[in-house]
């Protein structure tokens, strides 16, 4: 169970840092063509998704790999969890149901992680 908690957090974590980075360093403008939903928030909400993706992608890694504070990977898998949810509920909003599954998989991942941390016996 431990090695597809690590190999979960590993691969969440990549992608939510350069989900995150390109949503901190794209211009507003492209990120609104690409992927239409930016178009719903202002450029400033838009970068604190972004911050919080990034946040939360370190707090998947560090408090467990430094085993310091590591109630910390759960709690980051929980907040990226509800971010996830959110992201559902925009898509369905837009009727964009083809750009669902992904958010459903990511969420469905951190779900898995806070389990596999905050339960009985934690990795």
């Amino acid at each position: 169970m431990l090695v597809f908690l690590w190999v979960a957090e590993i691969v969440l974590a990549l992608l939510y840092l350069g989900l995150g980075v390109m949503r901190l360093v794209q211009p507003y403008d492209k990120l609104v063509r690409v992927l239409r939903w930016p178009a719903d928030f202002p450029a400033w909400a838009v970068k604190l998704i972004g911050l919080a993706e990034i946040l939360g992608a370190l707090g998947l890694i560090i408090p467990a790999a430094a085993d310091v504070a590591p109630i910390l990977t759960p709690i980051a898998a929980c907040a990226l969890g509800m971010l996830m949810a959110g992201a559902v509920a925009v898509h369905l909003r837009r009727r964009e149901r083809q750009r669902v599954a992904l958010p459903c998989i990511l969420l469905a991942m951190n779900v898995f992680i806070a389990i596999g941390r905050f339960g009985p016996y934690p990795g």
